[in-house]
């Protein structure tokens, strides 16, 4: 608890004096490496390494019963996993909090932008439809997680292909199309540390954020997904320059995508 601490206010002196551990600026990523078709049996998948950070997605097709209030549509599913030997704060066992936060505010980043075309996943109405099951897996933790495992799930989606489904059964290995999409939203993580704002904390940097907001931005840098963690808070001036610190970084973020 002492070294905690004492870290916590290592990196909050550095902060108000203008400077990083890294010597990095504040709105500036650490490296970003995007690399796709890395799970042999997924109908997707990407790696995406930021920084010392590396994190996995994987896309899954399924057929099965759509919700009754949208029985013409796909499913978006999307499961982020903490696996212990990223980290020794990892635990084994069901997704904790963190995981179940991360996965939810990369499916609703994913969801309101209307990224993904469910209409088209359609099968036989009421009946059969595709699910989309993007499972995200954190093999290395040094900070950022969230937007690592949002650039991830939206490269392996970029790559997901639908297998054959005959009527009855789904044919792995053979594929009638690519999975439907419209949008590539990107999401940017804002850390509060001392009254600065700063992008892509390390793991040594988050154990002095003081309140945490991720924003996603669709590729029209129109914001579809705002979720704010900790218990600091915002002021309305921060929230603003948050904002545009995302839709900037977005655009950076989405030619990793393209490339």
């Amino acid at each position: 608890m002492m070294m905690g601490k004492a870290n916590e206010s290592y990196i909050k002196k550095m902060i108000e004096d203008g400077t990083r551990p890294d010597g990095r600026a504040f709105d500036e990523y650490r490296e970003i490496s995007v690399k796709t078709g890395v799970i042999e049996n997924a109908e997707g998948s990407a790696e995406v390494k930021i920084g010392n950070t590396t994190v996995l997605a994987g896309v899954k097709m399924a057929v099965g019963t759509p919700f009754p209030d949208t029985p013409a549509e796909g499913v978006l599913i999307v499961n982020a996993e903490f696996a212990p030997i990223a980290s020794p704060t990892f635990e084994s066992g069901p997704p904790d909090e963190n995981a179940v936060e991360m996965s939810r505010i990369i499916d609703r980043a994913i969801r309101e932008s209307h990224t993904i075309d469910v209409g088209k996943l359609c099968i036989e109405e009421g009946e059969k439809v595709w699910m989309v099951n993007v499972d995200i897996y954190v093999t290395d933790h040094d900070g950022n997680l969230r937007d690592a495992g949002a650039l991830a799930a939206m490269a392996a989606l970029l790559t997901a292909r639908i297998p054959k489904f005959d009527g009855e059964r789904v044919i792995f290995g053979e594929y009638e199309g690519t999975v439907p999409l419209n949008d590539t939203p990107t999401e940017t993580t804002i850390a509060k540390i001392s009254n600065n704002l700063l992008i892509d904390t390390t793991i040594e940097e988050e154990s002095a954020i003081d309140a945490l907001i991720t924003i996603g931005v669709t590729k029209k840098d129109e914001i579809c997904a705002i979720q704010k963690s900790g218990s600091g808070y915002f002021t309305e001036e921060e929230l603003i320059k948050a904002a545009e610190m995302a839709i900037e970084k977005g655009k950076q973020l989405r030619k990793h995508l393209k490339a």
